[in-house]
Order: structure tokens, then C-alpha cells, then sequence
């Protein structure tokens, strides 16, 4: 990495946290987040950006494992298929990769009422309203899923998932985009496939305050796509997608089991 762009990166990411900053405090009053939540966004996205490095720096540093360049090498092949098979963004996203040492980039905090499935939601600047509010610090997202059950009126149930990947919506491009993450790298390359496409969809159409149509499209993508990918794959690719979509399917079953029960 040239020494100039070191310090230009700081200088830009510091611009970046300014303007969020001055964003926060001009938020209106149907914003239920505080400048406090903002600012740990900011942060958190920062670092993000900050460990990640070009794919071709980490294919070039011998001490990189043989089996991590193998799957940067798959992401970058499903990357291109991306932009010319499926017509999704072709930008800087998921061109860079960086190693986060945690299990999750963010974890999302959830609230339904008690015996309830509607979710509680959450209004932000710039993307609207949605059911779910994340954290990059585990901690936080489990003592803020604490305060909501002692204090909301009437009680909340709450919990806190872990989530892999989200999708800036193509607005930080300028600053190297969305980047690939340790935290889904390691999924069987049909999965990768299926979760780069799902969010590279959200850059192509995003919808503000509407959860269920945003995640709808963005699963069609990436289902579709997904079985588009895999046509062309190996049969030992297939294969391990296979054993992978099997295991989910079962969960799935079992959960939508249990929700008839409860109904």
C-alpha cells in the first residue's frame, strides 16, 4: 500500500465520522436512537473498513494460508459473476478482505411483545424504520437488549443475533465498499455465493422503511442467482452446498413446526 494513501484513508474516514456526527444531532424526533448509537455505528464501521486490505494483497503475502487464498480466489470468481451474469453493481464491494478476530461483524438486537411475532422497530436517519438495531460490540447489544426488557412499557422479549454481513447500500464505494469479511469467508462457496449476491441487491434497489419488500428482493436474487452460480460449479461444490441447504432446510422445518404449535 502506498505511504499516501495511509493518512488520506484516516483524513477521509474522519470526514466520514463528521458528517454522521452532525447527521445524528440533526435527527428528528421520530428517531428513537441517540447520538450515542450513532457514534458507536461510525466507529464500528471504521474498523471494519480499516482492517481490510486489497484481495490481491492478501494473495500475495506468503505468510496467508494456502486455504484462505483458495476462498478469496472463490469469492473474487463469484464476485464477476455477480456483475456479469446477474447484472449487480460492478464496483469496489467485495474487492477487499479483512480478518475481524470475532465470530459476527455486528450483532442485532430484536423485540417482539410478550406471545407476539410482530416485531418492534427502530426509526434511523437516511434508511428509515426497521425491526432490529445493531451493535458491533456484543456487550452492548446485550445490555441494551437487557434495559429493553426491565424498562419498555408494555414488556418486550428480546434477543441477540449474531449477523455475519450488511450492506452499506453502495454509498461508501468511494471509500473501498463493502468488504469481505472472516466472518462468512468460511461458508461452503454456494452459500458465499448466495449471501454476496443477497447483498450486493441491496445496492442495486433499497427501499426506506419497508424491511419486507428490501429483504424479499434481495432473497429472490440470491436464490435465483445461488442456482444459477451452482449450475455452473464443480459437482464437489454442489455437493457441499447440498449437505449445507440440507441442514438449514431441517431447521426451517422444525422452526415453522414450532410457530404452528404456538399459534
Amino acid at each position: 500500500m502506498a505511504a499516501w494513501y495511509v493518512p488520506l484513508r484516516r483524513r477521509l474516514l474522519a470526514l466520514v465520522a463528521g458528517a454522521l456526527t452532525l447527521i445524528g444531532l440533526s435527527g428528528c424526533a421520530s428517531t428513537d436512537t441517540g447520538l450515542g448509537y450513532y457514534w458507536q455505528s461510525v466507529r464500528g464501521h471504521m474498523g471494519v473498513l480499516q482492517a481490510a486490505r486489497p484481495v490481491d494483497d492478501w494473495l500475495a503475502d506468503p505468510a496467508v494460508s494456502e486455504r484462505l487464498k483458495t476462498k478469496l480466489k472463490s469469492a473474487q470468481q463469484i464476485r464477476r459473476f455477480a456483475s456479469e451474469e446477474l447484472a449487480l453493481p460492478q464496483n469496489a464491494s467485495y474487492t477487499r478482505y479483512a480478518d475481524l478476530q470475532r465470530r459476527a461483524v455486528v450483532w442485532n438486537v430484536v423485540a417482539a411483545p410478550e406471545l407476539s411475532l410482530k416485531l418492534h422497530t427502530w426509526c434511523y436517519l437516511v434508511v428509515g424504520c426497521a425491526g432490529y438495531r445493531g451493535y458491533y460490540d456484543e456487550a452492548q447489544a446485550r445490555a441494551f437488549a437487557q434495559q429493553l426488557r426491565e424498562t419498555s412499557d408494555p414488556p418486550l422479549e428480546t434477543a441477540v443475533l449474531p449477523v455475519p454481513a450488511y450492506s452499506t447500500l453502495g454509498w461508501l464505494n468511494w471509500l473501498g465498499g463493502d468488504p469481505l469479511l472472516s466472518t462468512f469467508l468460511g461458508y461452503p462457496d454456494g452459500e458465499l455465493a448466495r449471501l454476496m449476491f443477497h447483498e450486493l441487491s441491496h445496492q442495486l434497489v433499497y427501499i426506506a422503511d419497508d424491511t419486507a419488500f428490501n429483504e424479499s428482493f434481495a432473497t429472490a436474487v440470491e436464490e435465483l442467482g445461488g442456482e444459477r452460480w451452482l449450475a455452473q460449479a464443480d459437482e464437489a461444490v454442489r455437493a457441499e452446498y447440498q449437505a449445507f441447504d440440507n441442514r438449514r432446510r431441517a431447521f426451517r422445518a422444525l422452526t415453522l413446526q414450532t410457530r404452528r404449535a404456538l399459534d
